[in-house]
């Protein structure tokens, strides 16, 4: 079920999916200036991240993913943000991303669930 809020200043679409038998709530928010993601199985915001795409140098283009909080020792979550700037970047805009991401479950089947989601639902 997806909802698009257009009373808020910024556009959001709430969204739940079931992943593996957990129910995952996820927020996608379009500010001027970047893209906000929250995907939680928990009810709170979790590991965050920030996703950028590099200033284009060459031809192929590069992107960063850093840890803001949380774990620093899960590289999935890191492949799930990389994942997200990629396909935002694919879409010509060059806008950051900040993912939170509060999960029981870090397999790559629940964050391939949480890619296919929001790109379903994209505000970019």
């Amino acid at each position: 079920m997806s909802v698009l809020e257009q009373n808020f200043p910024v556009v959001q679409k709430k969204l739940s999916v079931d992943l593996k038998g957990n129910n995952t709530d996820i927020i996608i928010c379009s500010y001027d200036d970047h893209f906000l993601v929250i995907a939680t199985q928990i009810g709170t915001m979790g590991t965050i991240l920030h996703a950028r795409k590099d200033a284009d140098i060459s031809v192929h283009p590069t992107f960063s993913v850093s840890v803001i909080f949380g774990k620093r020792d899960e590289p999935m979550l890191v492949a799930c943000a990389r994942q997200l700037i990629e396909h935002i970047s694919s879409f010509g805009t060059s806008q950051p991303l900040v993912l939170s991401l509060g999960l029981k479950d870090h397999s790559a089947e629940t964050l391939k669930g949480i890619v296919s989601a929001v790109t379903e639902n994209r505000l970019w």
